[in-house]
């Protein structure tokens, strides 16, 4: 036979064998779940916009690590919004164009406000994790849920320091203290504020001042003037994160400062904050949501959550909003999961029915949605900044260091 001809049948055995044989194809792997993470990346905010991103970011990362959610990983597509105009623009456009199956955010309440009006409307998820204002979650909406704390509970929690924990260790007659109020007229400031003054006047403690501002170009000095003059002894301010290195910078020009300031707001929260101020800065109380420096038999896990901060981006987390934004994303992926399906009822019911005691999430605190989409077992935290670290301070079973009763 030629050779030619042995090995056309040689070739021919050959497909013949390989006919037979089973084939294995390769599975083609889930395309990506796409997710809306919409923060304010530029501008201002960006910082704490950033910082609660990170924690999105590493739940993501967890998630995706133990076989993504509804069995495909998940992408995380970036929205940049500081605003309630360009919040509205990146909402569409991650609805519109991204397909996303939901939205996480947002830290700013403008932003939150904004971008779930539109998911909302066009039957989207908006799953919020820090950003406080109450009005939030008051619209009725039915798609629109909040794992943090409420910014009239910050509120509330700043006057009862000054009643059940300052005023004793001053030995201090409440008839004559007197508290300043002083806030950013957004949202939140405003919420914050609204909750202070009604606390002030059932616990019986004098307001001298409540002060508005707004969020941009303001001058401080002629504020600091208005609370010498007005001889407050403590000052609540709910402010953002520039306004708050302002106002301190502004009481050291001054030559003056009351006896306690308690800030509510992440730029009270915010290491960068500590560290342009400084010393000056220690004293300072805030209250807010969960920090990383508290009780981890109150906040189980917290220190792990910080070390996958250290090693992803290879520095400690610059605020607690990081944290917060982890332990908030991880119930909504949770959720999302024994749904088995973004099916906008069976979401909804799964959400509804998600019940996890207090203690049992590494913020501190459990969840229990009320009707609205409010987790009403959230709560915030008295902290204090303490030789540059801020340390959880009250409650008692949370604190990790003793208060201090004075700035400085």
């Amino acid at each position: 036979m030629p050779t030619i001809r042995r090995r056309v049948l040689l070739g021919a055995a050959l497909a013949a064998a390989e006919g037979a044989a089973p084939r294995f194809a390769r599975a083609t792997p889930p395309p990506p779940l796409a997710i809306g993470a919409l923060f304010p990346f530029s501008g201002s905010l960006s910082l704490l916009g950033d910082e609660s991103f990170r924690g999105l970011d590493l739940a993501t990362d967890e998630r995706n690590a133990a076989g993504g959610l509804l069995g495909r990983p998940i992408s995380l597509v970036r929205g940049d919004a500081n605003d309630s105009a360009p919040a509205t623009a990146e909402a569409k456009r991650l609805v519109e164009q991204a397909k996303v199956s939901c939205v996480f955010g947002s830290y700013a309440a403008a932003v939150a406000i904004a971008a779930s009006a539109v998911t909302e409307l066009a039957g989207v998820p908006y799953f919020e994790l820090d950003s406080l204002a109450d009005s939030v979650t008051e619209r009725g909406f039915k798609l629109t849920f909040r794992t943090g704390p409420l910014a009239s509970a910050a509120g509330l929690l700043a006057v009862d320091t000054v009643a059940d924990l300052l005023l004793p260790l001053w030995n201090a007659d409440r008839a004559r203290l007197k508290l300043a109020i002083l806030h950013e007229d957004g949202p939140t400031g405003t919420a914050v504020a609204t909750a202070q003054e009604a606390r002030c006047k059932d616990r019986a403690l004098p307001i001298a001042e409540r002060i508005s501002y707004p969020a941009t170009d303001i001058d401080f000095a002629p504020l600091v003037q208005r609370l010498h003059g007005a001889n407050a002894d403590v000052v609540l301010h709910t402010a953002h994160a520039n306004d708050v290195v302002l106002l301190h910078r502004a009481l050291k020009q001054a030559g003056w400062r009351p006896r306690m300031v308690i800030g509510a707001g992440g730029g009270y929260s915010l290491n960068d904050t500590a560290q342009a101020l400084g010393a000056d800065f220690d004293g300072a109380m805030n209250v807010d949501v969960t920090q990383y420096r508290i009780s981890d038999i109150v906040a189980p896990g917290v220190s792990e959550v910080a070390a996958a901060y250290q090693r992803k981006y290879g520095a400690p987390p610059r605020s607690g909003h990081s944290l917060i934004c982890f332990a908030g994303a991880r119930v909504f992926f949770e959720a999302v999961q024994r749904a088995g399906t973004f099916d906008l009822e069976k979401l909804r019911a799964a959400l509804l029915a998600t019940d996890a005691p207090n203690g049992s999430l590494v913020a501190g605190f459990g969840v229990r949605f009320d009707d609205k989409g409010q987790n009403f077992r959230a709560q915030p935290y008295l902290s204090q900044w303490q030789k540059g670290a801020l340390v959880t301070i009250a409650p008692k079973d949370a604190a990790v260091a003793e208060i201090v009763p004075t700035l400085g």
